[in-house]
């Protein structure tokens, strides 16, 4: 996982590693709110809870210091690699 995020490529590879890990990720989403879909526990233990949520607000803040869209930045990832699935299932 990033230790630190300070630009906006940091924040791509952040989301790109919340995906690796199979999160249904948006950045509204505090990390605690993610449960495993079979069997309703949390995704995350409260250390790993604690580093995303002070990435996630870093990522915010690059963010808004580079004038770049979060929202944008997390569905360009997240619809390259459901892309990238669904041409494999092909």
């Amino acid at each position: 996982m990033i230790q630190q995020i300070n630009t906006v490529d940091d924040v791509k590879i952040f989301f790109n590693e919340l995906l690796a890990e199979g999160v249904n990720f948006h950045p509204d989403d505090p990390m605690e709110t993610y449960q495993h879909r079979d069997t309703g526990k949390s995704f995350y233990n409260d250390q790993e809870t604690f580093v995303r949520n002070n990435l996630l607000a870093q990522a915010f803040d690059v963010c808004e210091t580079e004038d770049a869209d979060i929202y944008e930045l997390c569905i360009d990832i997240f619809m390259k690699d459901f892309y990238i699935a669904f041409q494999l299932e092909l």
